[in-house]
C-alpha cells in the first residue's frame, strides 16, 4: 500500500510549488490589449472549454471542443467581447448545449509556428445577431449561430508546453497512412449494421470536401 500522500485542499496543493511570480500574476488582463487582440487576428485555432451542471438526475460534465478557419474567423467587436462562428459539425451541439444551461467557458489560441498561447475566460450567450453572422460568411454561406463571449481574464501563456511537445516541429509527426482512418475507427468501436469501413471513409470525406461551410 502507497504511503504517498495526496494534496486535498488549496494550501495542500500550494505547498507543493514555489509562489506564483509577481510577473505572472500581474500578466492576467480583465479587457483585450492591443496585443491579445493582434494574436487573436493572427490565430487560425482554438479550443473551448464548457461545462454542463447535473440537473434533475441528469448527468453533467464538461467538454473541450476545437474551432478552426482562417487567420480573423473570431471577431474581436470591443476591449471585452469576441464573437464565434459555429461552422457545420457532427451535430452533437456539445458546447451549444452546455452553455445554454451554464455560460462560463474557457478559451485557448494558437498560432502556428508561435510557442505561446492566448487563454481567455469568460461567460458566453448563443447570438442570431444578423449583422455578426454576415461577418463570419464564407462562401456565401453563414453560419446558424454564434457564441458571443465576454472577456473576464486574458492573458498569454508560456510555451514550455508546446516546446516539449515540440507541437511546431516534425519530430512526432504521424505518417497519416501509418495510422488507422476516421472510419476505421468509428466502425471498430460502433459496429454500426450495414456500414462498411469504404461507407464511413466516403461520408467523412464528402463532409471534409463539401460541408465544411
Amino acid at each position: 500500500m502507497s504511503d504517498q500522500r495526496e494534496p486535498c485542499d488549496e494550501p495542500g496543493l500550494r505547498a507543493l510549488y514555489p509562489p506564483v511570480s509577481e510577473l505572472a500574476r500581474l500578466k492576467q488582463l480583465d479587457r483585450l490589449d492591443k496585443h491579445c487582440r493582434n494574436f487573436i487576428a493572427q490565430s487560425p485555432f482554438l479550443v473551448i472549454g464548457s461545462t454542463r451542471p447535473a440537473v434533475n438526475g441528469s448527468a453533467g460534465g464538461t467538454d473541450v471542443s476545437p474551432r478552426g478557419d482562417a487567420p480573423g474567423f473570431v471577431q474581436v467587436i470591443d476591449d471585452t467581447t469576441l464573437v464565434i462562428p459555429d461552422r457545420p459539425g457532427n451535430n452533437r451541439l456539445d458546447t451549444m448545449s452546455n452553455l445554454v444551461h451554464a455560460p462560463e467557458v474557457g478559451l485557448i489560441f494558437f498560432i502556428p509556428g508561435i510557442d505561446e498561447t492566448l487563454r481567455i475566460n469568460g461567460t458566453a450567450s448563443l447570438t442570431q445577431d444578423e449583422a455578426l453572422l454576415a461577418r463570419a460568411e464564407v462562401n456565401g454561406k453563414r453560419p446558424k449561430l454564434a457564441i458571443r463571449v465576454q472577456v473576464r481574464e486574458a492573458f498569454l501563456h508560456c510555451g514550455k508546453a508546446l516546446k516539449r511537445s515540440r507541437l511546431w516541429h516534425d519530430d512526432y509527426r504521424v505518417d497519416p497512412k501509418q495510422f488507422p482512418s476516421l472510419g476505421r475507427i468509428i466502425v471498430d468501436q460502433v459496429r454500426p449494421r450495414g456500414v462498411t469501413v469504404e461507407d464511413a471513409e466516403q461520408r467523412i470525406e464528402d463532409a471534409y470536401k463539401n460541408r465544411l461551410y
